[in-house]
C-alpha cells in the first residue's frame, strides 16, 4: 500500500521535474490512497489479485451502516452528557429519564437519584467528549464523502481572508510586518497576565531574554545568513509560542492536553496487568524501574506497531506533516520526519522516508537529525511517566518542539539547494515484509519492544556504571585539591558549565535551583535524558521549586545527547551509505540545534506558566 499526496503550496509556483515525477511513480506509486482508511481502499481485492476473506467482504459491504451505528452511539453519549451533567438541567434531566425509562436505567448507569449540581463527580466536562465526538464524526464522514467538499471551502476562506490581503502588502513590507506581528504577540502574551508567586514579570523577562539570546546566537553562527527563509523562522517560533500559550494559559488547552496525558498514562498503565500476571502485584511498585517502566515500553511499542499495520499512524503523521508543510515552507520529507519524530522517535522517523534519504540535501539531512534530537518518542514517554514525570509537560514539550526544530535548523543550516520533495508530501510504502494480520503485527511489535526495552536497560546500566567510575576517579583526585564538599564529579563540572544556560531559561535564582537544573542539562547532553530524569525524580531534587522543576522537565525532554549522535549517524549511514560523510559532517551542528530547540520550549514555558505546581505533579493528569 502506498501513499502519495502532491501538494502545491500557495507560496511557490515550482513543481517537481518530469523526470522526478516518473521516478516517484515507479518507486512509490501514484495513487492517492488514504492509508487504508479510505472507503475505496478498504475494499475487497487488491491490484495484485489477492482474495479477500468473506468476513472482510461483508464488512466492506455494510460498513456504512456500522459507521452510522458508531456515530449514533457517540452522538447519544455526548447528548446525554449535555443534558444530564449540565448543572442547570441536572435535576430536570434525572426526573425526566426516570419517568420515561424507569428507575432501573438510573441504577444501570449508577446515577443516584439524589445527585445535584453540588455533588457532581469531579472531572466531568463537556469539552473532552465533544472533541472526541467531533474527531470521530469528521473521520467517519470523510470515509464516505470526498474531502474536497471540506478542503475547498477552507481553502477559499484562507485565500480570501488571509492570503489575498497579505499579497496586497508590498513584498518588501511583508517580512518586517510579519516579524513585528510575531514579536507583538509574544510580548503581549508574556507580560499581559497578572503576576503569580512563581512567575513574576522579572522572571518572564529573563526567560524572554534567554529566547532572544538563543535565536541571536544561531543567527550569528548561521551557515548562510543570506539564504535564511524568514517565513520558516517566524512561523515556527510563533507556532511554538501559541501552542504553549494554549496549553499554559487557557482552560481549554490545559483540559485537552491534560486529557491526552490522562489517556497516555491510562494506556501505559495496562502494562501493569501483564507484569502482575508474570510476577505479583507488589513487584509493580513505581520504585522498580525494571518491572514498572520496561513492560510499559514493550506494550507501547507493540501497540504502535498495531496502529502502523492498521494505517492509523501514517494517516496521523501525514495530517500533521501537511500543517507544517503549508505553514513553514519546508520540503515534504522534512515535514513528514518532523511530524513523525514525537510518535516513533529518532532513527525510526527517518526510516519512514527511506527511499528519499540518499537524495536529501545537506540542509534536509540537518533537519532530519535535528527533529530527532529535539523530541522524544512515544516508547520512552512511557518510561518517563513511569518515573514520575508530568505527562502533560512531556506531551506539550514534544508538540512545541516540532515547529521549534524546523525553525532552529533552518536558522542554523538554511536550504541552498532544490529538494526532491519540494511541493509534495509523500509517505512511501514500507518495503519490509508485512504482517499477515493484526495479531502478527502485535506479536512483531512485542518482540521489537523487548529489543528496545533491553537496549534501554543495558544502556542505562552501562552509562550509570561508567558515570560512577568517572565520578570516583574525579572525587579521589579532587580530594588532593581540597575539593571535598561537595566532591568533584561530572555533575558538578557540568553544573557550572551550563549555569548561564539555566539562568537564561528563567530558573528560580534562590535555593540553589540554578546549579541543580544546570547539572541536569549537562547530564542530559553528556549521558542521556534517562539519567537526567532519574536524577530529577530523586531525593536530591525534591527541594526544587515548582517553576524550576517545570522548566527542567521541558529542558531535558529530548534525545539531544552525544550517544544519540552515534545512533543517528548509524541509522542514516545504513539507509544511505553514499551519504555517510555528509551525515557525519552535519551531525554535531544538528545536535546543538536539537538541544537548543528543546531549550527554547523551556524558555517559553518559563515565560507563560502562572501556576507551575499543577503541571509538575507526579504523572500529572485529571
Amino acid at each position: 500500500m502506498s501513499t502519495t499526496e502532491h501538494i502545491t503550496p500557495m507560496y511557490t509556483s515550482e513543481s517537481p521535474s518530469p523526470e522526478n515525477s516518473v521516478n516517484d511513480k515507479k518507486n512509490l506509486g501514484s495513487s492517492e490512497k488514504d492509508l487504508g482508511l479510505d472507503s475505496e481502499n478498504s475494499a475487497v481485492e487488491s491490484e495484485s489479485g489477492e482474495k479477500v476473506s468473506r468476513g472482510r467482504s461483508l464488512l466492506n459491504k455494510y460498513k456504512i451502516f456500522l459507521h452510522l451505528a458508531i456515530w449514533l452511539v457517540m452522538t447519544g453519549y455526548v447528548s446525554l452528557i449535555y443534558t444530564v451533567f449540565t448543572p442547570k438541567s441536572l435535576s430536570i434531566s434525572l426526573s425526566s429519564i426516570e419517568s420515561f425509562l424507569g428507575e432501573s436505567i438510573l441504577n444501570f448507569a449508577k446515577i443516584p437519584k439524589e445527585m445535584t449540581a453540588a455533588n457532581l463527580p469531579p472531572g466531568l466536562g463537556w469539552l473532552k467528549p465533544t472533541l472526541l465526538w467531533m474527531a470521530i464524526s469528521v473521520r467517519l464522514i470523510t470515509l464516505h464523502v470526498s474531502t474536497k467538499y471540506v478542503t475547498k471551502p477552507i481553502a477559499w476562506v484562507w485565500v480570501t481572508a488571509i492570503y489575498n490581503p497579505v499579497m496586497m502588502i508590498p513584498e518588501k513590507m511583508r517580512l518586517p510586518l510579519g516579524a513585528a506581528g510575531a514579536i507583538a504577540v509574544i510580548l503581549v502574551g508574556t507580560f499581559v497576565s497578572e503576576e503569580s508567586a512563581d512567575n513574576t514579570r522579572s522572571n518572564r523577562a529573563v526567560s524572554l531574554f534567554g529566547l532572544v539570546v538563543f535565536i541571536a546566537v544561531f543567527y550569528a553562527t548561521s551557515r548562510d545568513r543570506k539564504a535564511i527563509q524568514w517565513q520558516t523562522i517566524i512561523v515556527g517560533m510563533l507556532a511554538q509560542f501559541i501552542l504553549a500559550l494554549f496549553v499554559l494559559r487557557t482552560t481549554a488547552g490545559y483540559d485537552i492536553f491534560n486529557f491526552v496525558a490522562y489517556l497516555a498514562t491510562s494506556l501505559l498503565g495496562f502494562a501493569g496487568q501483564g507484569t502482575t500476571f508474570l510476577t505479583e502485584a507488589p513487584a509493580t511498585r513505581p520504585q522498580w524501574f525494571l518491572l514498572n517502566v520496561i513492560p510499559a515500553i514493550i506494550f507501547f511499542v507493540a501497540f504502535v506497531q498495531l496502529l502502523y499495520y492498521w494505517g492509523w499512524l501514517q494517516w496521523a503523521i501525514k495530517k500533521f506533516a501537511t500543517i507544517f508543510f503549508y505553514g513553514m515552507k519546508v520540503s515534504g520529507a522534512e515535514a513528514v520526519v518532523a511530524a513523525a519524530s514525537p510518535f516513533v522517535g529518532q532513527g525510526e522517523s527517518a526510516m519512514i522516508i527511506k527511499p528519499y534519504i540518499p537524495h536529501l540535501t545537506d540542509a534536509e539531512l540537518h533537519q532530519v537529525m535535528t527533529s530527532g534530537f529535539a523530541t522524544i518518542s512515544g516508547s520512552v514517554l512511557a518510561a518517563y511517566i513511569g518515573m514520575g514525570m508530568s505527562a502533560l509537560a512531556l506531551i506539550s514539550s514534544c508538540v512545541m518542539s516540532i515547529p521549534a526544530s524546523l525553525a532552529i535548523s533552518k536558522l542554523r543550516y538554511p536550504e541552498t539547494e532544490e529538494p526532491l520533495t519540494a511541493g509534495k508530501i509523500i509517505i512511501p510504502e514500507d518495503q519490509d515484509e508485512k504482517p499477515t494480520n493484526s495479531l502478527h503485527a502485535f506479536a512483531n511489535g512485542s518482540w521489537l519492544g523487548i529489543k528496545i526495552g533491553g537496549m534501554i536497560a543495558a544502556g542505562l546500566l552501562c552509562i550509570l556504571a561508567l558515570l560512577g567510575l568517572v565520578n570516583g576517579l574525579l572525587g579521589w583526585w579532587g580530594r588532593y585539591l581540597n575539593i571535598d564538599n561537595p566532591l568533584l564529579s561530572v555533575e558538578l563540572i557540568l553544573g557550572y558549565l551550563f549555569y548561564p544556560v539555566a539562568f537564561l531559561l528563567g530558573v528560580e535564582r534562590t535555593g540553589g535551583d540554578l546549579l541543580k537544573v544546570s547539572k541536569l542539562i549537562g547530564i542530559k547532553i553528556v549521558a542521556n535524558e534517562f539519567v537526567a530524569f532519574a536524577a530529577l525524580s530523586g531525593e536530591g531534587y525534591a527541594s526544587l521549586s515548582s517553576r524550576s522543576r517545570l522548566i527542567a522537565t521541558y529542558a531535558v525532554c529530548g534525545f539531544g545527547n552525544i550517544s544519540s549522535v552515534g545512533i543517528q549517524i548509524g541509522v542514516l549511514s545504513q539507509l544511505a551509505p553514499g551519504r555517510s560523510g555528509r551525515v557525519a559532517k552535519v551531525a554535531f551542528s544538528a545536535l546543538i540545534s536539537g538541544v537548543i530547540s528543546t531549550l527554547t520550549s523551556a524558555s517559553i514555558a518559563g515565560m507563560l506558566v502562572t501556576n507551575a505546581a499543577q503541571y509538575t505533579k507526579v504523572g500529572a493528569h485529571s
